[in-house]
């Protein structure tokens, strides 16, 4: 990313990095689930011919109770009929109807589908049975004000279990942290196209990841439905919070509309050519459609698409429910943004379960809150790695020119390495490979790339897959000698140098380009 500032300094003012729009989910993990609500309700002594009416008298509880709370307040109560009804939107109109700076705005409460409970009669076993299933329920929202989050809405579902959805947003935050501080800003709808005191705004929006978001949470949901406690006064149970969606954008402050729409096509385009170029979408996995080499490890529905708004063009790219996208916002903002729904693509260093008797270990990310500063880096990595790729062709010099250092002999460690050839099959392919959306967090290892060079090494014998793994073995020392790749401390995996990703987008760009586009442009 310092690469892409450093050639766009003149034009731009600053940048910012840190949550947008962040969605939480409360579970009340022990009832959750079948057995666990069957646990419960046995040590509740109630049973399942009484499970209806009990359910029922507690739902009827909650929604009482999390009425009362804009009853007191003051604040209306409507009934959302239609799904085409923008609850934000008609939030805000009100807030700004009635002048509403702090507190809660309005309830809303609308008839939508959710995960509970119902009694199934099995006539086999000739008993009655607890089953999970979707179902419709009333979902109660409450839009308010909050004193850190601003603007932002809470909702649960009236039947158990009893899930809280939480949407805030960290622009939002940002703003009133900027306000209580006195620090001026402009701010366009969600973004901000200039701040006065730009590191210390970066800042603060580092200290949004330190939050004790269970204290946080917790108390929001307490206020929606006071009566929690009470009704769970002789067996007490607890939240768990998630963090079911996070977007964390990088947005690039440009002095004027002007300068970054003359730039903006040129990104946009490059993006396009190179990032949808054979099996390389740089960042998430992602891959072009047309792509027929796709990584044997690969598994899940890759889809790109450009979307025309009103101010400007977007490109998204997305993986398994995760994505990394480019916009200009409100005139004078890049934005890139990195989602992610899907957490377990992505690893963090920690015990198995928290346990301090285990060792620390690379394990599979947690939705859960206490991994959201680790989702906060791996996003952060994404979007540099986006905006790095996007300054790594220098308009100003050749393809020649740039991929001139790698085909030349090198010495490295007191040996010689050949030079690269990026025409030749065998050495256009290792270029390629080394730089798929797979690898680009994680890194790759010797076993990635033999699966993709030679698709038959999985069905080979013993003696042939180790020949083939010696042969990359001696490929990834030559990538290494030219500075292509480096290894990670104490793994078996590599990444890209800064030097790497640019030679290899340069190579991929002139890989993809049409022989008539060639010759017009050195017309």
């Amino acid at each position: 990313m310092q690469s892409f500032l450093r050639k766009y300094q003149k034009a731009t003012i600053g940048v910012v990095n840190g949550f947008d729009r962040l969605l939480f989910r409360g579970t009340i993990r022990l009832i959750a689930s079948v057995s666990g609500m069957m646990s419960y309700l046995y040590r509740k002594n109630i049973l399942l011919k009484d499970f209806g009416q009990w359910a029922e008298h507690l739902s009827a509880e909650v929604v009482s109770a999390s009425k009362q709370v804009a009853v007191d307040a003051g604040r209306p109560i409507e009934y959302i009929r239609s799904s085409s009804i923008d609850k934000e939107d008609y939030a805000r109109s009100i807030a700004a109807r009635d002048g509403i700076k702090n507190g809660l705005i309005c309830l809303f409460t609308a008839v939508e589908p959710c995960q509970s409970f119902d009694i199934h009669k099995n006539r086999e076993a000739k008993k009655l049975e607890l089953v999970s299933r979707q179902r419709k329920c009333l979902w109660i929202y409450h839009y308010m004000i909050h004193p850190i989050f601003g603007f932002m809405h809470a909702r649960i579902q009236t039947w158990l279990p009893l899930t809280v959805k939480l949407c805030i947003n960290g622009r939002e935050w940002l703003s009133r942290q900027l306000d209580n501080e006195n620090i001026g800003y402009i701010r366009r709808a969600n973004c901000f196209a200039d701040i006065q005191d730009i590191p210390r705004a970066q800042k603060l929006f580092d200290e949004q990841l330190k939050s004790n978001w269970p204290q946080l949470l917790g108390s929001i949901q307490q206020s929606i439905n006071p009566l929690h406690t009470e009704l769970f006064n002789d067996f007490p149970l607890y939240y768990y919070w998630s963090a079911d969606e996070s977007e964390w954008a990088t947005d690039i402050m440009f002095k004027s509309h002007e300068q970054l729409a003359r730039l903006y096509p040129h990104l946009l385009r490059y993006g396009m050519t190179v990032f949808q170029s054979k099996d390389v979408m740089r960042f998430l996995g992602h891959a072009s459609p047309e792509c027929k080499k796709v990584n044997a490890h690969f598994k899940g529905q890759v889809v790109t698409d450009i979307k025309h708004r009103p101010e400007g063009v977007r490109i998204k790219h997305r993986v398994n429910n995760n994505s990394i996208k480019m916009y200009d916002k409100e005139g004078s903002v890049l934005r890139v943004e990195t989602t992610i729904n899907n957490t377990r693509e992505f690893k963090v260093y920690r015990r198995a379960n928290d346990d301090p008797k285990k060792p620390y270990r690379w394990q599979k990310m947690r939705k859960g809150v206490a991994d959201l500063q680790r989702r906060a880096q791996v996003s952060q990595a994404s979007n540099q790695r986006y905006l790095e790729a996007l300054a790594a062709v220098d308009v100003t010099e050749t393809i020649e020119e740039q991929l001139k250092p790698i085909c030349q002999k090198v010495q490295s460690n007191g040996r010689s390495f050949r030079a690269l050839n990026p025409w030749l099959e065998h050495d256009a392919l290792l270029l390629e490979t080394i730089c798929r959306g797979e690898y680009a967090i994680n890194g790759f290892r010797n076993r990635d790339i033999v699966a993709t060079l030679y698709p038959k090494a999985g069905t080979a014998d013993h003696v042939e897959r180790k020949r083939l793994t010696a042969k990359v073995s001696r490929d990834l020392r030559l990538l290494r000698a030219h500075g292509l790749i480096s290894k990670v401390s104490k793994t078996h995996r590599y990444v890209l140098t800064d030097k790497g990703r640019k030679i290899t987008a340069s190579f991929l760009l002139v890989n993809e380009a049409r022989i008539k586009d060639l010759y017009k442009n050195a017309a």
